[in-house]
């Protein structure tokens, strides 16, 4: 498996491409405000092909883009059926700001707009889409309909797994949103993360590429899911 990516705009939210190798067809994940000409440079630079795009969750920051990267070219949007109806409501569905602030981000593109095109996940769903076998994981606490997409391992390549903002290197998801709840979000980590092989590498939703390995012994939400540090991410 190929993967590649990006951290894009103000929240720095990681976009990526996954496929079976360069110069193939490959799925677009969280593709989040500022990421369209970053992301039109990664293709480009390996031929890379998107023929679907797989969204962790429905917060504005991570689905920023995905109407403009669909739109017309005949690419479905997928996302848990607990977050749909955040796509319908992009702006209104993550926090209150003001619509005309957020909008004028956009510079009268298609970005925060619903995509023509959406597909529902359901937890345990294997994914099957160009080549690159995927496992949907339902991961609530973040937002209802959070999940993280399982890749196991392979000859050539420990286990992956896109955490969206479950896990972030040295901390977790907000609960403090709307949506959010913290008795979901530790069930999710003692659900999704904690069985997870130690060599299995996170590529979260924001901030640097870890392994659930590091994370158990270093992070203190899943050294212990009381009190600890302030979550990040949107």
């Amino acid at each position: 498996m190929f993967v590649t990516g990006f951290p894009a705009g103000a929240w720095g939210t990681n976009c990526y491409a996954v496929a079976t190798a360069e110069g193939e067809d490959c799925l677009v994940v969280d593709p989040g405000q500022a990421s369209m000409g970053p992301l039109a440079d990664l293709l480009e630079r390996h031929r890379l092909r998107p023929v679907a795009v797989l969204l962790t969750h429905g917060h504005l920051d991570h689905v920023w883009s995905v109407a403009p990267l669909t739109a017309g070219k005949g690419i479905p949007a997928y996302i848990h059926s607990d977050d749909r109806y955040r796509l319908a409501d992009i702006i209104g569905s993550t926090f209150s700001m003001s619509r005309e602030q957020l909008l004028s981000m956009t510079q009268g593109a298609l970005e925060l707009t619903e995509p023509e095109d959406v597909r529902v996940l359901r937890d345990g769903e294997v994914l099957e889409i160009a080549g690159v076998p995927l496992t949907v994981a339902h991961a609530p606490g973040h937002t209802e309909g959070s999940v993280a997409f399982l890749a196991d391992r392979d000859a050539e390549r420990p286990p992956v797994m896109l955490s969206g903002d479950l896990l972030f290197a040295g901390s977790i998801g907000r609960t403090d949103l709307p949506g959010g709840d913290p008795a979901a979000m530790t069930q999710s980590l003692r659900r999704v993360v904690l069985p997870l092989d130690d060599d299995t590498v996170v590529l979260p939703g924001h901030g640097e590429t870890t392994t659930i390995g590091r994370e158990r012994v270093t992070n203190p939400f899943l050294m212990d899911l009381g009190s600890a540090p302030a979550p990040r991410g949107l």
